[in-house]
């Protein structure tokens, strides 16, 4: 009997090697670009155009030029302002609407939420000439505010929070409200603690996407104060020379918070994606 079961785990440890082999080629060829970026960064521009994939020794010197030529820290520092600000103001936006979508019952709430998604097929690009009219009327250029106004709510996340809001029990609700719980009390105590690993799938999403928006801050920051992380890359790229290891070393400084961020709550992140409440 041991011999029989030795023998059948050895045949399906042989059936796998192909799979092993094909997820090992899949995991390099997606970590590739990743070691590139940083290999890159620690080159010449010169030893970056001869196609040079080892590690070099130049990385303070692409350093010290992108910082004395681009207000690195302040452009850091613009990027998280305007992508944490985004981040915490969509969630509890986006977190009541789709719960109020879900647990009010309404005749027309329906209809309402049809419209909204509607509002996902209009290109974001046919908005800019009259949000940068509006918003330049009402004096919101270079502001935080103007920055985080249109993705401070957005169908995506408003239909996201509405699904994982059918997975919470109604008869805690109706037991809290016969407990004297407020609806306000109710949605804050109950519904966003049980919601943890969505808030977490959410946040990563909305951070990453208001941490690389590129096309609305160039827009709507006309100033170099309020300077961007995408554009600073973008204005790298502008001049007739392009110093390639200085570049690499701003795409690097970019991309760290963003992965960072995605390791610390990947977890949560799976967890919010396939619907889990905890």
């Amino acid at each position: 009997m041991i011999r029989v079961t030795k023998k059948n785990n050895s045949m399906i440890q042989r059936r796998l090697i192909p799979t092993y082999i094909f997820l090992t080629i899949v995991s390099v060829i997606s970590v590739f670009p990743l070691y590139w970026m940083i290999s890159a960064a620690t080159n010449t521009s010169t030893d970056i155009s001869r196609g040079r994939i080892l590690p070099g020794t130049h990385f303070m010197e692409n350093f010290k030029n992108l910082t004395s030529q681009q207000p690195l820290w302040r452009a850091l520092g613009n990027s998280f302002l305007y992508a944490f600000v985004t981040t915490v103001v969509c969630l509890l936006i986006c977190s009541i609407a789709g719960y109020g979508f879900e647990i009010y019952n309404d005749k027309w709430k329906d209809k309402l939420f049809s419209i909204l998604l509607l509002a996902m097929m209009v290109p974001q690009v046919a908005t800019m000439v009259p949000l940068f009219q509006m918003f330049s009327k009402a004096k919101l250029l270079n502001t935080t505010l103007g920055f985080i106004l249109p993705m401070i709510s957005t169908p995506f996340m408003i239909m996201m929070f509405r699904q994982h809001a059918r997975s919470f029990p109604i008869d805690i609700i109706e037991a809290a409200r016969i407990d004297g719980l407020s609806e306000v009390q109710i949605f804050f105590r109950m519904f966003m603690p049980t919601m943890k690993s969505t808030y977490a799938a959410a946040a990563v999403i909305t951070f990453m996407n208001a941490w690389n928006s590129y096309l609305w801050p160039k827009v709507i920051m006309t100033d170099n104060q309020s300077l961007t992380m995408p554009m600073l890359i973008a204005n790298l790229i502008t001049g007739y020379v392009i110093d390639y290891g200085m570049l690499m070393c701003g795409v690097l400084f970019c991309s760290i918070p963003t992965m960072v961020i995605f390791f610390v709550l990947q977890k949560q992140f799976a967890e919010g994606i396939t619907g889990a409440v905890k």
